[in-house]
């Protein structure tokens, strides 16, 4: 294993386990592992200014979220699979593994009690001055997230909001408060992961997620959306 001679000077300690796979913990402690490689790339588009995809870097095949030992990983398999519309393909007793598309997977994993303690992935502060008069008040998190792209933003935000896990980050001026203000700003967050068949049981893991519309409220391509074409089967 070698430290990533870039970050060796910050707070982030990176280390590679081999050519396409390598571990993360961030500044806040929160710990991660990411597999990128050349092996399999989406051809349904690229990011902005790149015209030659055969120029692209590697692609993140997959991100590992590690969660406290003894997670409830079927409730995290039943929240993507019924909140975000994304099937899992994997589900054990210690282990989640989550599609993200036709070649990029979310897993997660329980951390043992040998392992030491886990990082809940939230750095939440009292910051009343960033929240606008007059809206429900929420605490700003300066911890890390996850962005990904969703087919239908108004079904899916309508979905998370009867749970009760939508979030506004006031750190950032994209704040959705209702599901109008979703389709218009084509995102919303969430910061709670729960067992939508069990909510009772409360919070599994808090991970803040950037959830992004590929359609603008006019029918259009969202600007920062990667895809060359929209998709089937994708609404607003």
């Amino acid at each position: 294993m070698e430290e990533h001679e870039l970050l060796r000077e910050t707070q982030f300690k990176v280390v590679n386990h081999n050519d396409e796979r390598m571990s993360v913990i961030d500044p806040w402690g929160s710990k991660f592992e990411i597999i990128s490689s050349e092996k399999v790339k989406d051809p349904r588009g690229v990011q902005d200014n790149i015209d030659d995809a055969e120029s692209l870097g590697n692609g993140i095949d997959n991100v590992t979220i590690y969660a406290p030992s003894g997670a409830n990983m079927v409730g995290i398999a039943r929240f993507y699979e019924k909140v975000m519309d994304t099937p899992a393909l994997i589900v054990e007793e210690n282990q989640c593994i989550v599609s993200m598309g036709p070649h990029q997977t979310l897993t997660f994993q329980s951390i043992q009690k040998d392992d030491g303690d886990i990082n809940m992935h939230v750095d939440l502060r009292d910051e009343q001055d960033k929240n606008p008069e007059g809206q429900q008040y929420y605490p700003s998190n300066y911890g890390p997230h996850i962005s990904l792209y969703i087919r239908d933003i108004r079904s899916t935000y309508k979905r998370a909001d009867e749970l009760g896990v939508t979030y506004v980050n006031p750190r950032f001026s994209r704040r959705a408060y209702c599901e109008e203000e979703v389709v218009k700003d084509c995102m919303f967050r969430c910061l709670d992961i729960v067992d939508p068949d069990n909510v009772n049981e409360g919070v599994i893991l808090r991970l803040e997620h950037e959830v992004r519309s590929v359609l603008k409220f006019d029918g259009s391509l969202y600007n920062s959306c990667p895809f060359v074409k929209v998709p089937d089967g994708c609404v607003i």
